[in-house]
C-alpha cells in the first residue's frame, strides 16, 4: 500500500487497535501529522481526506506552507502544532501562527511566547518538553525542574498549559511510563501527554499518550525542502 490514503487508513487502524488493547476510547488519542520536510501538496492531499492537525519543526518552512495553502476551502480549519526546538528569535512567529506548541523547554521561551501571543487570538496551548534522560543533544526541561516550569506556565495568562511532551532516548522504551508517572505527581495532573512517533506510538498509547506525532508512517521518507530555517539555535 503506497498511497497516502492507504497509509492514513493503516495508521488510524493501528491507533484504534492500540487504544482497544489499552482499554481506552480511540477518541482520547489525537493523530498529529508531522509534515516537516513534506510539500504543501502532501499536506493538501491529507487535508482533503479530512485530517486537520499538522505538526511542523521549522518556522520558515511552516509559514511557507501555510501561505501556499491559504484560501483553500479547508485551510482555516487546520490546526498547526509546533514541535521543534525553539529559537528565541522565532517566538513571535510561533506565537502568531501556531495554535499549539509542544516544545516549551525553558522559562525565557514560555515568557516570550506569552508576551508575543496576539491579543485577538485565544491563549496559546502549550506542552512542556521533558528531557527525561538529560541528553545533551536534546532540548527539554530536566525532570526535577518540571514542577517549577509548570507553575510558571500556569501564571502566564496568554498560555494554556495542556501537558507534557518527550522524545525518548534511543532504546528507552520505559520513557513513556516515566513521563506518565511524572505527570501523575503534578497537582493537578495535566490532561495531555504528547509521546509516540511512527516507530513506537502503539507503546506510547499503552502508557497514556493522548497525542501521537506521526510522520514517516503517513508520508513516507522526508524530502529536503528549501523553506527550512537557515540556522539553528
Amino acid at each position: 500500500m503506497n498511497s497516502l490514503l492507504d497509509r492514513y487508513a493503516t495508521v488510524k487502524a493501528r491507533i484504534a487497535e492500540a487504544a482497544e488493547r489499552a482499554g481506552r476510547p480511540v477518541e482520547s488519542i489525537s493523530l498529529l501529522a508531522v509534515s516537516k520536510g513534506q510539500s504543501s501538496e502532501a499536506v493538501a492531499e491529507l487535508a482533503a481526506l479530512g485530517h486537520r492537525d499538522f505538526a511542523e519543526s521549522y518556522v520558515q518552512e511552516a509559514l511557507a506552507k501555510q501561505a501556499e495553502l491559504r484560501g483553500m476551502g479547508w485551510s482555516d480549519q487546520l490546526t498547526w502544532h509546533f514541535i521543534g526546538p525553539i529559537q528565541s528569535n522565532k517566538t513571535r512567529a510561533i506565537a502568531t501562527h501556531f495554535s499549539w506548541v509542544h516544545s516549551v523547554d525553558r522559562p525565557k521561551i514560555a515568557q516570550r511566547l506569552n508576551e508575543q501571543r496576539p491579543a485577538d487570538l485565544p491563549p496559546l496551548k502549550v506542552l512542556i518538553e521533558v528531557n527525561l534522560d538529560q541528553e545533551s543533544s536534546k532540548a527539554g526541561v530536566n525532570p526535577q525542574d518540571v514542577p517549577a516550569m509548570v507553575a510558571l506556565c500556569h501564571d502566564l495568562s496568554r498560555l494554556q498549559l495542556i501537558g507534557l511532551m518527550t522524545i525518548p532516548a534511543p532504546g528507552s522504551m520505559n520513557a513513556f511510563a516515566r513521563l506518565a508517572a511524572l505527570n501523575g505527581q503534578l497537582n493537578p495532573i495535566l490532561p495531555d501527554l504528547s509521546m509516540g512517533m511512527s516507530e513506537d506510538f502503539s507503546v506510547a498509547i499503552a502508557f497514556g499518550s493522548t497525542q501521537v506525532r506521526i510522520g514517516t508512517a503517513l508520508f513516507g521518507a522526508r524530502s529536503t525542502g528549501p523553506n527550512r530555517d537557515t540556522f539553528s539555535g
